[in-house]
């Protein structure tokens, strides 16, 4: 199982790693290593392609981001070390734990550890203003809806989301910028995005072209809460130029994951990097605002790695119980 393609490897010596003067035990850490993320256009990649070049640079190792299919590959390829660290969204992480992976069916991934909390993943809708589509409601039926790479979390979710609102709708895949290319162009009538916002190929939209942020209505939020694993979540008017006021959301939590046999220590001193300079993280992507120590009691599924553990236990004062810590 192998991902796509290397997109962004840091040149770590280039800078003064903050811990290469350190006296931090770095017996079995790894020459380099690898963050999956999904696909160019989508929060993952630049959030992911971002911490990893700044672990890189702190801990003076090469690192960087890879392109992947996003959340159900990440587990997958983080449990078998194929790479050592993977975003995860919360409910393909209790899939893939339960062996519902799509990848790898009966597959329970359990070397695949929690490491640090990311951002919530809001669900939203996109369309051309020209379409006249302001509200799901109007979405026509059989609208063409781009749902994202395939196995991920908003292919994963948001057409079933979609049904439970009463949307017929025809099934596309396909990377977040080509997505957006495509609607654009005409050849999609929806944009159903399930990232971190600002969504880039969002953004990038707003340059090129008119557009509807759509949001849901409190009925709508009230049924997805109840028939999914989101929570209620609010887009900032100042997220897009397009908003002129706060849209109506779902979300759900994303994790930073790590293979559970990497060594203790290293994966302490990369939480270390990440946790202890939230406003480097906000530098890193806008959603990185959520990347707090405090929001560690957001995880609920995944058994901690053990450096990770230790970290917000003498830094955040977590109360992780010891059977959710792996090894124990």
């Amino acid at each position: 199982m192998k991902a796509l393609s290397i997109t962004a490897i840091f040149a770590a010596s280039l800078a003064a790693p903050a811990f290469a003067e350190s006296h931090v035990d770095r017996s079995g850490w790894p020459d380099s290593f690898t963050v999956g993320t999904a696909s160019q256009g989508g929060t993952y990649f630049a959030y992911g392609s971002g911490w990893a070049n700044l672990v890189a640079e702190q801990l003076g190792i090469s690192g960087g981001g890879e392109v992947t299919g996003g959340p159900m590959q990440n587990m997958a390829l983080v449990h078998t070390g194929d790479v050592q660290f993977g975003m995860v969204t919360m409910g393909p992480a209790a899939e893939s734990l339960e062996g519902t992976n799509p990848i790898a069916p009966g597959l329970q991934m359990t070397n695949a550890c929690a490491m640090f909390p990311m951002y919530q993943t809001p669900f939203s809708v996109t369309a051309l203003s020209s379409s006249g589509i302001t509200s799901i409601s109007e979405i026509p039926d059989g609208a063409r809806i781009g749902f994202g790479p395939a196995g991920s979390t908003s292919d994963t979710y948001f057409p079933r989301m979609m049904e439970t609102l009463g949307v017929n709708f025809e099934r596309r895949n396909g990377g977040w910028s080509d997505l957006g290319a495509q609607l654009q162009d005409g050849l999609l009538d929806v944009v159903a995005f399930a990232a971190g916002v600002p969504v880039p190929a969002v953004s990038q939209l707003e340059v090129q072209t008119d557009v509807n942020i759509i949001e849901f209505t409190e009925d709508e939020q009230a049924k997805l809460m109840e028939a999914y694993p989101v929570s209620a979540f609010t887009i900032p008017a100042s997220t897009y130029s397009t908003l002129d006021e706060d849209a109506r959301s779902v979300s759900m939590w994303n994790f930073a994951i790590a293979n559970c046999d990497l060594p203790e220590s290293f994966v302490n001193a990369v939480v270390d990097v990440i946790m202890s300079d939230n406003e480097r993280m906000v530098g890193v992507h806008k959603a990185g605002v959520s990347t707090l120590p405090e929001n560690w009691d957001k995880n609920k599924v995944m058994n901690w790695h053990p450096g990770a553990a230790a970290w917000f236990k003498e830094n955040a004062g977590a109360d992780i119980p010891d059977d959710m810590i792996h090894g124990n």
